[in-house]
């Protein structure tokens, strides 16, 4: 019988002894656990902290326009709020120019750039460029016809130039005489806000002249005097941005009949005019707000974060 309870004894001690082992063991785990995810918190945060660490390159087009200097300010904005290092440079509306800018950024081994394409196409040899050297771009406002784009940020140009003809339709009666002043040729921005004027007009106008302008004001006064010298009867126009809008409205100041203008982008300028009576309305976007955009885009990535592949800012009709 004493052999028996010693037995016994020994069993209830091995088993107190097992489940120790075991609290122990799990406390371990859990400690172990506790460590792991303080440790991915930490490194999370020290990679956020490193964002001060990265720098981003920018190409804009041209800073001869209120719309990119917002773009600019968008940008120089949310990169400040970050602690993020930017190197801006100004195309000037030079294909060339900009090729080169994005070169010394490939060779200064920048972590990431945005461009504001001068031209799609032209602009797109050094697209690729900077996908052979693995350096990410972002496109903003307008695209690249080739190389890989990691995010496209702009406005829905094609929607804007729809809202702008259904706005001169509204205004007009049908098969009036309507003209169009285009910007640079073989930007994406040109050919969208082109489209969507297109489609909402098509056979409802009749369109006696459409010709660049090149997005600029100079060249919208003299490209608006010659069409109107030779199409007196023009009803409206629609100007694929506000520089060349502001153009044709001084070329059509002392002209006795009211042409309706209608602008693109909603910069102060033009939003002035509008008030004014100088301009009919212009289709605003928000060049501030996608310079944010695309410097919150670039961190994201340079962070390990998924982007989306084209992000959209918002349009709106701003009319008297």
């Amino acid at each position: 019988m004493k052999k028996i309870l010693r037995i016994l004894s020994m069993l209830a001690l091995s088993l107190v002894v097992f489940a120790a082992c075991s609290v122990e063991g799990e406390d371990k785990k859990v400690e172990s656990s506790t460590k792991e995810s303080t440790s991915t918190v930490s490194s999370e945060k020290e990679t956020k902290a490193n964002a001060k660490d990265f720098t981003v390159g920018v190409s804009i087009s041209t800073l001869n326009n209120p719309f990119f200097i917002s773009l600019k300010e968008g940008i120089e904005s949310k990169a400040k709020e970050e602690g993020l290092n930017v190197v801006i440079s100004d195309a000037q509306n030079d294909s060339s120019t900009q090729s080169n800018q994005i070169e010394d950024l490939i060779t200064q081994k920048v972590d990431l750039i945005i461009v504001n394409p001068v031209d799609s196409t032209a602009v797109s040899p050094s697209v690729t460029a900077a996908n052979d050297a693995n350096i990410p771009i972002i496109c903003v406002d307008r695209g690249s016809d080739e190389g890989e784009v990691l995010s496209f940020i702009s406005s829905d140009n094609v929607e804007g130039g729809k809202m702008a003809g259904k706005y001169i339709l509204e205004q007009i009666k049908e098969n009036d005489k309507v003209a169009q002043l285009e910007g640079i040729p073989g930007a994406s921005s040109t050919r969208e806000r082109g489209q969507g004027f297109e489609e909402a007009t098509k056979g409802k106008i009749d369109l006696v002249a459409s010709q660049t302008a090149n997005f600029d004001r100079a060249e919208g006064l003299t490209v608006m005097e010659n069409m109107i010298q030779a199409n007196p009867d023009i009803k409206a126009v629609f100007c694929q941005n506000d520089e060349m809008a502001l153009g044709a409205a001084e070329a059509l100041a002392g002209n006795k009949n009211d042409v309706i203008i209608v602008g693109f982008d909603g910069n102060e300028d033009a939003i002035a005019a509008v008030k004014e009576g100088k301009l009919a309305a212009t289709v605003a976007q928000k060049p501030d707000e996608m310079g944010k955009i695309a410097i919150e885009t670039a961190l994201k990535h340079l962070q390990g974060e998924k982007v989306d592949k084209e992000i959209a800012s918002p349009l709106e009709l701003i009319t008297k």
